[in-house]
């Protein structure tokens, strides 16, 4: 496993930080609304979003009215890694089951 893919795993080993990838899927997210919609508290969000930060999945922006507000976002293309990762896991599971539902059907009874 690459450590693109350990630290994509680390950062979604948390319910919380998978609760807010699938929110910041749908669209950026102010700080504030973002700790409202997850029912944490302005510094426990801070933490995860740090984490989310340093394993490249957000990204953070200010609008140019206010650099005081932030907006997060999914970073594009930030699960590419573990989406082949999984792809092919998936593929070779796939043989192996098959191998193995051959051999099963073949042997002798």
């Amino acid at each position: 496993m690459s450590g693109a893919v350990d630290r994509i795993l680390t950062v979604l080993a948390d319910p919380q930080r998978r609760r807010a990838v699938e929110l910041l899927g749908t669209r950026p997210w102010r700080a504030g609304e973002l700790a409202r919609a997850l029912d944490l508290s302005p510094p426990t969000l801070s933490r995860h979003l740090r984490v989310m930060k340093d394993g490249g999945l957000v990204e953070e922006s200010h609008p140019d009215f206010d650099a005081r507000v932030r907006i997060y976002s999914l970073k594009a293309g930030a699960m590419t890694d573990l989406q082949d990762w999984l792809a092919a896991t998936e593929a070779m599971w796939t043989a192996e089951l098959a191998a193995f539902k051959r051999h099963v059907e073949q042997a002798p009874e």
